[in-house]
């Protein structure tokens, strides 16, 4: 079961300016950054509110770290802007099952590791209206294993 929008991913060419923008913009603050080497992504996620299930919402700004990452692609072809859009589950590996006996193609076999230790994987944008969507455990629903608690995605 999908509990929430986890968060919306925004490619940005410059990480840094794009969040000075929306810390002078909103008023929101970084809450983490990391770089994901197997993503090649340097990315920033700023924590927009909470929420009834205990979890977060957040945009997660990234910035590509080298040229053939996807999201270097998705920029040199579409320039800044919306990226994808994240749903929080307890279980991605059931829910992505789910999905897939559905017909939407999942683009990862196993998933992978997200942001801030979570386990995410991706729907193809095709199957999803022209939407790249992306499902997320967090890292503390994983290492607690009680499906209500959700902290952060990818």
């Amino acid at each position: 079961m999908l509990t929430r929008i986890d968060h919306i991913g925004i490619a940005c060419f410059d990480l840094d300016k794009t969040v000075e923008f929306y810390r002078a913009t909103y008023g929101f603050e970084v809450f983490h950054s990391e770089v994901n080497e197997e993503q090649g992504v340097r990315e920033a996620m700023l924590k927009i509110n909470e929420t009834s299930d205990g979890g977060a919402s957040y945009l997660q700004l990234l910035e590509p770290t080298r040229e053939d990452s996807t999201v270097a692609k998705w920029l040199a072809k579409n320039g800044e802007g919306v990226h994808h859009i994240a749903f929080g589950t307890a279980d991605v590996d059931a829910e992505a099952a789910d999905i897939k006996d559905k017909g939407v193609r999942v683009l990862y076999e196993e998933p992978r590791r997200g942001s801030m230790g979570s386990r995410i994987t991706f729907l193809h944008p095709k199957d999803c209206h022209g939407v790249l969507t992306e499902l997320v455990t967090s890292a503390s629903a994983e290492s607690t294993g009680e499906a209500a608690v959700e902290s952060t995605g990818h």
